[in-house]
Formats: C-alpha cells, sequence, structure tokens
C-alpha cells in the first residue's frame, strides 16, 4: 500500500516500474473495464483506497476522475456568470502530424501518441481557438481529472503574485514568514530556493526504498494510517521535521522534491490568511470564467495538498494556460498582473538545474516558481504531472496544449522522450500556418 499512496502524495516515481510492461491504451479504457458499475458494484469491479489498490494500473486509469470518491476534498468554486467560451477552428491535419521519440529509431503519428502515452484528454488552443480535442478514455467534456503535480505549478503562479505584489520578498528567509520551521531545513532557505527547489534538504523521494522520506510525508497527509501512527499528524507538522544536508548550501543544485510546494503553499497562505483553494477560486477561477468546480485533495487537518491535490476540468485548464500566454489576460479581463505572469514564465538557473543530475534529457532547462522552463528559441514553459498531466505553453507557436493522461509510468523521465517532441512538432506546424 505505501507505494501507491506515495505515488498520488509526493508525486514523482524514481524506482524501476519502466521496466515493467502493460496492456495497451483500448485495452485498459475505464469504460471498457466496467470499474465501479453497478450497485453494489461486482467485487472483482471494486476500486478500494484504503488497501492503496485504487492507484495500481489499470484501477488509476478509473481513479483519476474521481478522487473525491476515495479521499476528503476541499472545493474550489467555478464563476456563476461571465464564463469563458472557447471559439472552435478544428484542424484534422493534426492527427497525422510525424515525429520521433528521443532514442527512438521510428516516426510517430501525433494520433498514435495519444494512446502511446494513455491520454484521457488533450486540448490544443492556437491563438485562443480549440483546434483539436479529444477524449480517448474515461473523461468526459464536463468531468474533472487529476492534476497531480500540475498542481505546483498553480501554488507557484500565486507566490508569483505576492512575490510581484510585494506582499512576500522572496529574498527572505522562511522562517521570516513561518518561525514554526525556523529550526528545519527550511528554516535558512529563502523564499526564492523554496520556489526553485534548490533547498538543500534531507528529503528522499526513492520509491523503492520503504524507510525513504517520502512515506513519512505520505503518511502524514493520509486518512488512511496504521494502526499505532503515531507520526506527524498533517504536513504542517511533518515539515517542521525536515533536515538540512549537512555540508550543503541552499541554491546550488535543483530537487525535485514535494515538500518545497507544501512550504510554498502554507507561506501563501501565510501571507494571505486564505487557503489555496480560496485564493484560486478567487483571484483565478472565478476571475477567468472557469465554468466548472475544482477541488483538492486534503489531509487530516483539512489542508489543501498543495504539491499534487488538484483535480480540475480541461477545458478550464487550458484557459488557464491560455490566460497565462496572453500575459495574465483573458476575454479582455486583466486577471493576473502580466508582471507577475512574465516572471513565472522563464528565469531559474540552468546551471543549478543541471547539477541536480535528475533530468538529463532536459538538456538547457530550468526550474522558477514551480514552472518548467525549457529555455528553447520559443520560450516555452510547462507544468507537468505524474502520469502525463501537462500544460505546455509556446509563446512563439500562439498554442497552449493542455493534457490529461492516466499513464502506467508515473515520471515524466519516461514520459517526456514522446511528449515533448509532439509538442514540439505541433508548435513547428503551427508556426508554418
Amino acid at each position: 500500500m505505501k507505494r501507491f499512496f506515495g505515488l498520488l502524495m509526493a508525486g514523482v516515481c524514481m524506482g524501476g516500474i519502466y521496466a515493467e510492461q502493460f496492456a495497451g491504451a483500448a485495452d485498459t479504457d475505464p469504460s471498457a473495464l466496467g470499474w465501479m458499475q453497478g450497485f453494489p458494484p461486482a467485487k472483482d469491479k471494486t476500486i478500494l483506497a484504503a488497501d492503496g489498490s485504487f492507484f495500481t494500473f489499470p484501477k488509476l486509469r478509473y481513479s483519476v476522475n474521481h478522487m473525491r470518491e476515495f479521499f476528503p476534498t476541499r472545493n474550489v468554486a467555478a464563476a456563476q456568470e461571465k464564463y469563458h467560451s472557447f471559439k472552435m477552428r478544428l484542424d484534422d491535419r493534426i492527427d497525422s502530424l510525424v515525429f520521433t521519440p528521443w532514442d527512438a529509431d521510428a516516426p510517430m503519428t501525433w494520433k498514435e501518441s495519444l494512446d502511446a502515452n494513455y491520454v484521457d484528454g488533450v486540448i490544443i488552443l492556437h491563438k485562443g481557438k480549440i483546434i483539436y480535442e479529444r477524449y480517448p478514455a474515461g473523461l468526459r467534456q464536463d468531468g474533472v481529472h487529476a492534476a497531480m503535480s500540475v498542481s505546483k505549478s498553480f501554488t507557484g503562479t500565486l507566490a508569483a503574485v505576492l512575490v510581484d505584489a510585494g506582499v512576500i520578498d522572496d529574498s527572505k528567509l522562511v522562517s521570516f514568514y513561518i518561525p514554526e520551521l525556523a529550526d528545519s531545513g527550511f528554516g535558512d532557505a529563502t523564499v526564492r530556493q523554496v520556489l526553485d527547489m534548490t533547498t538543500a534538504i534531507q528529503y528522499s523521494e526513492d520509491y523503492d526504498d520503504p524507510d525513504a522520506d517520502v512515506w513519512k510525508f505520505a503518511a502524514a497527509g493520509n486518512v488512511y494510517r496504521p494502526a499505532g501512527y503515531s507520526g506527524p499528524q498533517n504536513y504542517y507538522e511533518y515539515l517542521a521535521t525536515v533536515k538540512k544536508i549537512p555540508g550543503q548550501e541552499h541554491g546550488e543544485k535543483f530537487g525535485y522534491r514535494t515538500v518545497n510546494t507544501e512550504v510554498a503553499g502554507w507561506l501563501v497562505s501565510r501571507a494571505t490568511g486564505k487557503s489555496i483553494t480560496e485564493l484560486i477560486s478567487e483571484w483565478i477561477w472565478k476571475p477567468m470564467g472557469a465554468r466548472f468546480d475544482g477541488y483538492y485533495l486534503v489531509d487530516p487537518s483539512g489542508t489543501a495538498f498543495a504539491g499534487g491535490g488538484f483535480s480540475l476540468n480541461l477545458r478550464d485548464m487550458a484557459a488557464f494556460g491560455e490566460m497565462l500566454r496572453n500575459g495574465g489576460k483573458l476575454d479582455g479581463r486583466q486577471i493576473l498582473p502580466r508582471s507577475a505572469v512574465e516572471a513565472l514564465s522563464h528565469g531559474g538557473s540552468p546551471e543549478a538545474f543541471a547539477a541536480g543530475g535528475e533530468y538529463p534529457k532536459l538538456d538547457g532547462w530550468s526550474y522558477h516558481d514551480m514552472w518548467w522552463i525549457t529555455n528553447n528559441a520559443h520560450g516555452a514553459y510547462m507544468a507537468r504531472g505524474v502520469h502525463g498531466q501537462a500544460i505546455y505553453i509556446d509563446p512563439a507557436a500562439e498554442m497552449v496544449i493542455a493534457r490529461f493522461s492516466s499513464n502506467p509510468l508515473s515520471s515524466n523521465k519516461y514520459i517526456d522522450p514522446v511528449s515533448i517532441p509532439a509538442y514540439e512538432a505541433v508548435a513547428d506546424y503551427l508556426m508554418k500556418k
């Protein structure tokens, strides 16, 4: 059970799962497999959360669309008027676009890439219009889907707005804003080092190690705990236990650690007196004209899982990406300050990113305000989540791609070789139109 809760609650699988073989996308469509159908469902079609099986493949293909049926949540209220409406200009030629995945000899079409990545839903926007929209499995146009670590970029966006407004000074120490963390590994880190994930903290996300810190973090946030559990009771209590790496300074290396986002979420809430769910609703979802309520998974004390707990609608997620592509503006309304959007869309240290050694295939990339910065010629940046969740924003191509997936492979290390060149192929095609 530990493994599957860790995959959900902490964000990235670093182990040997890539060596496993899985049934294909068509054979694991949750509707065809009949999960949770009937009253009650048949025993072999019932999905449970308490034993961790809800996040085993292929059950996770159902679970990602129904997370609040398994765990407590807090709502992110959508707009009640002035909804954003997309114009359509569908382009059927996209399915036949050809690219070659990294380290592969054979080319692949965009359409083939959908099944290769177990895509549940994908939207491509060009100049704000939907030019491509598909829901291959499980997800409906009016449904919501777990965004996993794409949630981090929402937290980072809120932080960027507060830094831009001067409410948070990113050069100050974390302990200035959160004295409760003064004696932790975060105490002498700056806010900027947290937002760019260059903190030198003792925290392992090695899922093959039963003693890894990820399991302690997962247990602190879980409502399902073993008998006799006496560890931290929520995320805040756990963060205070994290220690610094002896002899290493903050700022030297990038290390993708979900607990950094939990600190960022705490900072944002401490600075505003409001929860992540309230802030997204009030600052983004309602002003943007989002049509569907989202929700966050919460820990036993009701604190939102800032690093991976957001579930939302695909069209609303695409609208969020389009708003950022337009410098914080959508439907003629300035939703977020342009200066804040410009700040989060580039930056971070490629040298620190490379020194971390975690993503050698992402040569020249950086990480900033919880966003992944490609530093490519198009100025593209993205939000990424395990099992294939993504927002890819390409300013030069005037393109946004929003995608939900339920890939059996967790880490984007194993998903990027198909995904990134596919996104770039669409961008190149649109640049020629």
